[in-house]
Order: C-alpha cells, then structure tokens, then sequence
C-alpha cells in the first residue's frame, strides 16, 4: 500500500490565502498590535491541527482541547507569555532535576572536568594519563547527553510549546558546535541562562547573553581575541549571521572594528582570579566562567556602521549590541528567517515587513514579532505547507502516538536525529541547521525517515521501555488518534490506511504519509 511520492510545497499568491478564513491580511495583521483585544480567528478541527503542529512539537488531544476551550487568540497569548522557570509535570520534573547539569554550578563541574584534562598531561605515568583523559571525556560526554536528554523531554511533554519550540530556534540562530574543546560541558548552562530566559523575552538581552556567555567565546574564538592578536570570528558572525545578515549593508571595516571592540572578551577556568595591573583592576569583569581582561582590550576608539565608539572597555559592547538591534536589516533578517521557520520556506512578504514593523517598534521585543506571524491567516493556511525538518519530524511522531507515554530512554532519540543529519549540537557550521525543504527531502533522507516510522509504528520500545528491562511495551490505543486526523488526510491516504490490518501498519503508514511530512 505505498503512497504517491512526497508532493512539492505549493506556491500560492498571497490573495488567495487570505480567503482562508474569511480575514483579510490587512485585518489580521492590524489587530496584532493589541492581541488581547483582536478578534478571535474561527477555526476548524483542520485548522486548529494544523496551527498546534506549528506552534509546538506536534499536536496532542490535550493541546487540541485547549486551544478549542481558550480559542486561538487566548491561547496564543498564553504561549507568548510562558515562563522558563515553571515546572515540567511532576515526573519529569523529576527526572530533570536528577540530571547531573541540574547538580551545583556550571563553573565547578567545568573546573573538576579541566582538572582531569591538566591530569591526562601530567600523570606521573602513562597508566594515570590515560585514566584522567578518559574521565575528561566521560564527564563532557554525559553533559552533552543529559542537556539532550532535558531538552528532550522539554520538548515533548511541556505545555509551553512556542517557548520550547523558540528555545530549539535560537540556539539554531546562535548555534555552537558540541565537538569543539570543552563544549560539551558548557551546554546546558549556554541554554539555560543565554537562550532560554529570552527566547519569548528581549532579542537584545538575549544578544548580550550570548555574547558573554563562554559556550560562544569558545565557539568562536573570541576568547583569543586580543589588542595585539585581533580575531575577527566571531565579531563577522555577530553582523552576518546573529543580526545584519549577509546582505545587511556592513563592510569588512566594520567587521575589524567590531572585532576591536570584542578584544578581552573571554572565558577563565580557574578559580583564581588572574595578576592584573592596579591601572586595569577596576575595570576587570567577571561572571562565573565570564571574563573581561581589560589588559587584552584595544582601548582605541573605534568606527561603526557610522558611530564612534569610544573606547572605554566592557561597555563598548552594550553600545554596540544597542546599535545593531536598531538596525532595519536585524528587525528584516530575524522576522524573515522566524518566517521562514514556523510558515513557509517563502514566507508572504506582508507577514515579514508586519514582523519587521513589529521588530523595530519595539526594539527587539520577541513576542511582539512574533504576533504578526501567529495572528496571521497564513500560519493556518493549508495551501503553503511546511516540509518538516527531522527534529520535527521525530517530535511530532511521538507527541502524536505516544502522548500518554513518559519517555524511558532518550538516547536512541538522540541517535535517530544523528543519522537524520540533525544530531543535537552537532552542526559544526556557526550557520545552524537549514530551515527550508531542501536539506531534508532526498530520497536518502525519506528512505531513513520510512525506516524509523517502522519502528515507531511498532510501539518504539526503545524509547518507551525501562532501560535495563525486557518488559513488553504495550501498543497504542489508536482510535483517538484515527478520529483526530484520518478527517484531514488527503484522500489517497486516507485509501492507504483503510486497507491497513493492525494499529502497528496504520501508525507506520501514517507516519510515512506525505501528510505527516508536512506542517
């Protein structure tokens, strides 16, 4: 019973979407200024499916019900404004503070690991070497496991969906790669204090986060960026990949300057403070495994996107984070590419200049941006579908068939996004993951895609089975399920999952569908 091949998205002009539900694009957009008082936005059981695919990991009956109870608007206005600190449900909340990254500060575990390093070069024998390197990179592999096990669970039982699917989102845009140095140790911390308490917060505030935050320093290189030994790494992806855009009018001057300005910037280990001159004491910084050395600062004034900027130390940067969130190409390159993310590989330009609008009127504030795009009668419209990427993918299979199971085993999750090219903190380019259809649709990727959905449609026991245990792991009940979705299938599915003989050849087809593949 196989189905037709994965159909292209569908261009359509933007007039005909907005015939969808009755609203005008100019209404719709208009009334995102203030959406506790815009009209709510009528919805089908279609509709109200598509839009939880798109504003979470994948719609669930619960997710379903509320947003049918609150109706669209409200519950949107209840996503926008999720808290990170509220707790997860009871079990997993659990399991989240059990984790070993939930254990103490980030600048012990990181000083107990480089403590095993500098072992592994001075043991007094090969013997003891070799055991303090290998507890190095023991202790930096289960960091980044268990930051992949908590993002995980995030992701698929929080109710604050749009705050974990943003989460996913800007540390794509500010991506760092695991592999490099000691990453992997500074993981959960770069999410947990740099991304995730801004992701639905201030795009600004959130800037700064990064920008001293040790995970990019090491990232990129800024933590060797001195006044004699200028590196101009990071200081090109700050313009060309964090806010301007490649195409956002800065010059190659201003990626040197801005790379004057980040001189000093970096990250110290050891606890102990470092020999400072009396001159620069006052002006030294530090926050955890943060520093400011103003000995490495170039202290010159400097000449930006037009501004002077006078040399002064540490607070150069706040200056200039200032300026390049003001910018009209960060407010364009952020909203299209969110856009891009949540609507269409070719998102309507009228969403991305209200976006944009948005952006700059409020100087970076995220929910802001965001309304435009969620009120929109573009991000319920069916005639554009979203390809999804294989983290969406994965997600959504398991929130859909599996919402009442509690996840036992992440780590065969985690493999499967690594051999779908998608691993957690594996893209070694500071670009991110691709956002669009075309790095994900190959007849390799689909071949991969079909495989795992077999073994999701046979009940993924090794994700949902006691680690250690060969208990059976009951199937499914599918019905809710059927009746959720077979309504809102194209016909030729429908056809193919009729003739299916067990819930295991439905799940598995189903996930297979070129329904399922897209948002």
């Amino acid at each position: 019973m196989p189905l037709s091949p994965l159909p292209p998205p569908l261009p359509l002009p933007l007039r005909r979407r907005t015939l969808l539900l009755g609203v005008t694009a100019s209404a719709a957009l208009a009334a995102c200024g203030g959406m506790a008082t815009a009209p709510d936005v009528p919805m089908d059981a279609a509709q109200r499916l598509r839009a939880a695919n798109r504003i979470g990991w994948g719609a669930t009956q619960a997710q379903l019900d509320e947003i049918e109870r609150l109706g669209w608007g409200r519950y949107v206005e209840r996503q926008l404004k999720a808290d990170p600190r509220a707790p997860m449900p009871a079990t997993i909340q659990a399991r989240i503070e059990a984790l070993g990254i939930s254990q103490g500060e980030v600048a012990a575990r990181v000083w107990t690991a480089e403590s095993f390093r500098r072992g592994g070069d001075k043991g007094a024998t090969e013997e003891e070497r070799s055991a303090a390197r290998k507890a190095y990179q023991d202790a930096q592999g289960l960091a980044a496991r268990e930051t992949g096990e908590r993002q995980l669970l995030r992701e698929l039982y929080s109710e604050q969906q749009l705050l974990e699917q943003m989460t996913w989102f800007w540390f794509n845009h500010f991506n760092v790669h695991q592999g490099k140095r000691d990453i992997r140790l500074l993981l959960s911390d770069y999410q947990d204090r740099a991304l995730r308490p801004h992701a639905l917060g201030s795009f600004r505030l959130m800037l700064g986060a990064v920008a001293r935050h040790p995970a990019m320093l090491r990232y990129l290189d800024n933590d060797q960026n001195a006044v004699r030994a200028i590196n101009e790494n990071y200081a090109r992806e700050l313009l060309e990949l964090h806010t301007m855009g490649v195409d956002g009018g800065y010059s190659q001057r201003d990626v040197q300057e801005l790379a004057r300005v980040l001189t000093g910037f970096g990250v110290r280990v050891d606890p102990d403070p470092p020999k400072i001159a009396p001159r620069f004491e006052p002006l030294y910084r530090r926050d955890g495994l943060f520093e400011f050395h103003p000995a490495r600062h170039d202290f010159g004034d400097k000449q930006l996107l037009g501004r002077t900027i006078r040399g002064r130390g540490a607070d150069e940067l706040d200056e200039v984070l200032d300026l390049l969130v003001a910018q009209p190409a960060t407010a364009r390159f952020v909203s299209r590419k969110l856009a891009v993310y949540f609507l269409s590989d070719q998102p309507p330009p009228a969403v991305v200049d209200a976006m944009a609008t948005a952006f700059q009127r409020t100087k970076g504030d995220i929910p802001s941006t965001l309304q435009p795009m969620l009120r929109s009668p573009a991000f319920l419209a069916a005639e554009a579908p979203k390809f999804k990427d294989p983290h969406r993918y994965l997600l959504s299979s398991l929130r859909a068939g599996f919402e009442q199971r509690e996840l036992q085993n992440a780590q065969p999750l985690q493999n499967w996004l690594r051999r779908l090219g998608q691993g957690l903190y594996d893209k070694q380019t500071p670009d991110g993951y691709p956002l669009t259809a075309e790095a994900w649709n190959s007849p390799g990727q689909m071949t991969l895609r079909f495989e795992i959905a077999r073994q999701i449609g046979g009940g993924a026991a090794a994700l949902y089975r006691p680690e250690g245990t060969t208990v059976p792991v009951p199937l499914p009940d599918l019905r809710v399920l059927r009746a959720r979705v077979e309504p809102t299938l194209a016909m030729s599915t429908r056809d193919a999952l009729a003739q299916t003989t067990s819930p295991q050849q439905w799940l598995t087809l189903w996930l297979s569908s070129p329904d399922f593949m897209y948002l």
